[in-house]
């Protein structure tokens, strides 16, 4: 199947910090990661063909985005696809780009959940269409607390051993987070802070689960070909994939729930594409959805970081920090850096073209084979999600 390796390049990105932005409406926050990309990739906002607008609560339409940017009648395309909306909206304006339709287009997420009253990302609207509504409903903390506990259970890990293996996931995290002035939260935490912090539902504590935030993302892409006319050092899109369960925790009685199957097909599809066939040597650095650390956890053994039920071995190794052998959430992930829903894709491509760029400061990783792995997933485990990975790399 026709992809859209080399085909499609980023020549400009732009990130808000993610914080509890009060003073700010969305319309600010588009303006200002967008204009840091049109700034970043040295262009006038005139030269958008297409735009394509990812956000989960902020805003209808597509009038939403060409509002505060004053797009000239260009089409504008909303996506909503909950935490995978970025993604989803970033892959979908590649496959654009590739087909010949548009040359150069824009893609921003944005969202202002400080100001919604929403409790946790992810959180629905009871009134939304949804299910038949005879099966039960599960918030995204306590699905993710049973992902915890069946997988100890699965692996034989005690509750209190497998709780310390996610905390060293969260100190790690914040971390990474605390040298990233762009980040939510920029406190490192300790082993000991994560273990006695309120327990959410168990056994997710406080530091296991990641903030709601307000911010914007967004990223200029252009035909490969093109890009070099922009600047020398533009980012090639080298492999995408996207994968959408269909409720089969509910209707398989087999369903093991020790892994995440829509993550698992995601990465295998961006790849094949990328000619990737040992993801943990190959690529440089990951930036993965961990809305919850047990989800950061099962991920390492979806995207075949780490065999099936070893991963705790190498998080005891160091295998996945700064300095480990292949770094994940350098930018403090979702835990540390926020998670705006509609601009949580976005921003973790925009670490990964700084990284690859050289330009991460003092989060910059080592750039050996020149690729890196992006990754959100909406939904529940219970209740099956859509899961989207693209990868980036340089010429």
């Amino acid at each position: 199947m026709p992809g859209v390796r080399d085909k499609v390049a980023i020549i400009g990105m732009g990130c808000t910090r993610f914080a509890e932005h009060w003073d700010k409406s969305v319309n600010d926050l588009i303006v200002e990661a967008c204009y840091e990309a049109f700034e970043d990739a040295n262009m006038e906002p005139r030269e958008i063909q297409a735009a394509w607008w990812s956000t989960a609560r902020s805003g209808e339409l597509g009038r939403s985005l060409a509002y505060p940017l004053k797009l000239n009648f260009i089409p504008v395309t909303r996506v909503e696809n909950r935490c995978a909306s970025g993604h989803n909206a970033f892959i979908d304006a590649c496959y654009a780009v590739a087909c010949g339709a548009f040359d150069v287009v824009l893609v921003c997420g944005a969202e202002k959940l400080k100001d919604t009253g929403l409790p946790i990302p992810g959180d629905s609207n009871p009134t939304d269409l949804y299910t038949s509504r005879v099966d039960p409903r599960f918030m995204p903390v306590t699905s993710f607390a049973q992902l915890a506990l069946r997988y100890f259970h699965y692996y034989g890990i005690p509750v209190d051993e497998g709780r310390r293996i996610l905390a060293k996931i969260a100190v790690k995290n914040h971390y990474n987070g605390s040298l990233n002035p762009k980040a939510q939260f920029q406190r490192k935490i300790t082993l000991e802070e994560a273990l006695n912090a309120p327990i959410v539902a168990w056994p997710l504590g406080l530091y296991d689960c990641c903030g709601v935030s307000d911010g914007a993302a967004a990223a200029i892409i252009v035909r490969a070909d093109l890009a070099k006319k922009y600047r020398d050092d533009y980012v090639l899109v080298k492999g995408v994939g996207m994968s959408t369960g269909f409720y089969h925790g509910q209707v398989q009685d087999d369903w093991s729930l020790t892994h995440i199957e829509e993550n698992f097909r995601a990465a295998r599809m961006a790849y094949a594409e990328a000619g990737i066939t040992n993801p943990r040597k190959e690529l440089d650095l990951a930036i993965v959805h961990d809305c919850f650390t047990i989800h950061e956890l099962v991920i390492y053994e979806d995207f075949g970081f780490s065999p099936r039920g070893k991963a705790k071995e190498d998080v005891d190794a160091g295998a996945f920090e700064l300095k480990g052998e292949l770094p994940v959430n350098t930018d403090g992930g979702l835990k540390s850096f926020g998670h705006p829903v509609g601009a949580s894709g976005l921003r973790m491509m925009y670490e990964v073209y700084k990284q690859l760029q050289g330009k991460a400061g003092p989060r910059q990783v080592n750039i050996r084979n020149q690729l890196g792995l992006t990754h959100t997933c909406g939904g529940t485990p219970i209740d099956s999600q859509t899961a989207a990975v693209v990868i980036l790399g340089l010429r």
